[in-house]
């Protein structure tokens, strides 16, 4: 049995109206990175989520994702690798293509860092459509690894990310 987040944690994801552009519902998670209380309690709960799901590596999506990835990795005594921006890494890498609504972005991994076999915390600050982390599982398979779980922070419900991301397991803190 999960413990729910407090509403104390809840209430400092912040929606924005408008940003960055006009019908975008942002939600705003520098107030709870504020909060070390409300960020330690987070934390704790996606550990106690992801704990006995046998993950040998952590891999966070950038660049909210090193924000709760890094700390994960930390907590469940893991590697953690990131999934950066074309250009960012200094060794041979994977690269992975996904659309977005004004073109195309691109996210790499160290081609040597992930090994065949490994079972893989995807892990991100939010799931809206999806596209960034199937992204990212893609990235993780090709290496001949296994994601275990996408986790999130938060989950916009009714944008299809979910869907997007299955069979892969999902876990999200807090939906919206």
């Amino acid at each position: 049995m999960h413990t729910a987040p407090s509403a104390a944690l809840q209430a400092l994801i912040r929606p924005v109206p408008d940003f960055p552009k006009p019908g975008v519902l942002f939600q705003d998670i520098t107030p709870l990175l504020a909060d070390p209380a409300r960020l330690g309690e987070a934390l704790e709960l996606l550990r106690a989520r992801c704990a006995p799901l046998g993950a040998t590596h952590v891999v966070g999506a950038e660049s909210r994702g090193f924000i709760f990835g890094v700390p994960l990795a930390q907590a469940l005594g893991l590697p953690f690798l990131p999934a950066r921006k074309p250009g960012k890494l200094p060794r041979p890498t994977r690269r992975a293509r996904y659309s977005l609504e004004y073109g195309e972005d691109a996210l790499e991994l160290h081609a040597a860092d992930l090994p065949a076999g490994a079972r893989v915390l995807l892990v991100d600050d939010l799931l809206a459509t999806g596209g960034t982390a199937e992204a990212c599982a893609r990235l993780i398979e090709e290496a001949g690894a296994a994601v275990a779980a996408c986790v999130f922070l938060i989950e916009l419900e009714g944008l299809g990310g979910r869907a997007r991301l299955a069979p892969r397991a999902c876990l999200s803190l807090l939906s919206r």
